[in-house]
């Protein structure tokens, strides 16, 4: 592999983006760099799970044609990420290519494209493969019987988070420009943060989710990861958008998040919290680089005050909404497969059966108070600055943190939840490379923005990110292998 083709896997998708429509390169060159770079790097990683690259050598050929064919404003022509390699998260539905979801009960090749998959075709980008998950994407912590663990680029005896594990760690190691996953309680933020990348937690119904049993659902959410803002949201225009396919699909389109992000902060009233104001244990070097982005925005003229809503009914909120999901999706599977799923997740799903009537209304009620209280305190703020993660990445050889800064968890869930109390807002929610610990540790920052100010918080973030520069700093772990 040539410097040339190195310096390749590190441009950004929108440096690429200009080099394919302006012939260049070629998408075979930008092809044939990223699968070296995967030939070289995921065997110490185990990122990527499942590779197509003759398919994908296929694509990238039609590609070139279609750029030759346009002329010389063939640019103009195609999709806006036409000739980008993309890795798919495994439990994304990617017809005719392996799809594991990390558990032998439904490891198979499917028929059909999930909605945010053929968006991303059409767009114009080339799948190359997919990343490692948990078990049925539960837990930030990615492992699963059949590939193994995904290990952090920045230090691979460390976790790469979860569950779009192997997409973040995909692209701090330079093997996919853009990469898709999905978001419950944290698993497009939790990952970005441990591997010093970007993740956003979309609005629910900004990237509308099909096939779905549970389509009115707003938990669970599918998004973008890049190792830039800008890149970030040039994928989320090609995966946003209305369609008839989904009862919550917002009707915005989704070619506005294409646009230069570039926003003058001066005058912004920010809010941030260390510690989600005081719900949450963190350990100290988390809250640190939380601390020190707060100074960042009022370097750049905001208004900067230490404040956060009341998010403790997030807690009954999320845990009461994930077990009837949990029912639902996996509850059939137990029944046939009562040893087949990890124990977590079936006691997620039990817990889920255990539900009444008047909790589940409960948990409605509460939602809805959570939704006005957050409503009201955007009114006063712009935009809620907290930790992505309570800790940074851990042991690889542990299912989770069982103690934050000396605070015994409860379970594999509580040590995230950070990231899920926001998850119950409804609010978009960004993680964007924020510094490093002593060791050297990503650490990210979660920046949470109004009702569906998706576009918002990606401009905030954007110019963090230009300020710091944090994300530019590649991982040494796999220097001496990349």
């Amino acid at each position: 592999m040539t410097d040339h083709d190195d310096e390749l896997c590190y441009k950004t998708a929108r440096e690429l983006n200009a080099l394919l429509r302006g012939r260049e390169v070629s998408a075979r060159e930008v092809l044939q760099a990223h699968l070296e770079r995967i030939e070289r790097v995921n065997p110490d990683v185990n990122a990527i799970v499942t590779l197509v690259a003759d398919r994908a050598l296929d694509a990238a050929a039609a590609a070139d044609e279609r750029i030759v064919a346009a002329g010389a404003n063939g640019g103009d022509g195609v999709g806006v990420l036409h000739g980008l390699p993309i890795a798919h998260k495994d439990t994304h539905n990617t017809a005719g290519i392996r799809t594991s979801h990390g558990s032998p009960l439904v490891d198979g090749i499917p028929d059909q494209d999930d909605l945010i998959i053929e968006r991303i075709r059409d767009a114009g980008a080339i799948t190359l493969g997919k990343t490692n998950v948990p078990e049925f994407a539960a837990g930030s912590h990615t492992f699963n019987p059949i590939f193994g663990a995904t290990h952090n680029p920045y230090a691979l005896d460390r976790s790469a988070g979860g569950s779009s594990g192997g997409a973040a760690a995909a692209l701090a190691s330079g093997m996919v420009p853009i990469a898709d996953g999905s978001d419950t309680g944290g698993s497009l933020r939790n990952p970005a943060s441990f591997n010093n990348v970007v993740g956003l937690r979309p609005s629910p119904g900004r990237v509308p989710t099909w096939p779905a049993s549970n389509a009115w659902t707003t938990l669970s959410v599918k998004g973008p990861m890049a190792r830039t803002v800008a890149d970030t949201a040039l994928l989320l225009s090609a995966m946003a958008g209305p369609t008839p396919r989904s009862p919550i699909a917002l009707e915005e389109p989704g070619a506005r998040f294409a646009r230069p992000l570039d926003r003058d902060l001066t005058g912004l009233r920010v809010a941030w919290s260390p510690d989600l104001g005081g719900l949450v244990p963190v350990e100290p070097e988390v809250a640190a680089v939380v601390e020190a982005s707060a100074g960042v925005f009022e370097d750049l003229g905001c208004v900067v005050e230490r404040a956060c809503p009341d998010l403790s009914e997030g807690e009954e909120v999320f845990r009461t909404q994930r077990a009837a999901l949990f029912e639902v999706a996996f509850g059939p599977l137990m029944d046939r497969h009562p040893e087949g799923l990890k124990r977590t997740i079936r006691e997620n799903a039990e817990a889920g059966r255990r539900l009444t009537g008047p909790e589940v209304a409960r948990a409605e009620v509460l939602h809805t108070a959570l939704f006005h209280r957050v409503r009201a305190f955007f009114e006063a703020y712009d935009v809620l600055l907290l930790p992505v993660s309570q800790v940074p990445p851990f042991d690889i050889g542990i299912e989770y943190p069982t103690e934050v800064a000396g605070v015994a968890m409860g379970d594999y869930l509580e040590w995230m939840r950070s990231a899920y109390l926001v998850t119950s807002t409804g609010s978009p929610a960004l993680s964007v490379p924020a510094g490093f610990t002593p060791g050297g540790l990503p650490v990210g920052l979660q920046i949470v923005g109004p009702h569906r100010a998706d576009f918002a918080v990606l401009q905030i973030g954007h110019a963090f990110e230009q300020a710091t520069g944090y994300g530019r700093r590649r991982p040494e772990a796999i220097g001496a292998i990349g």
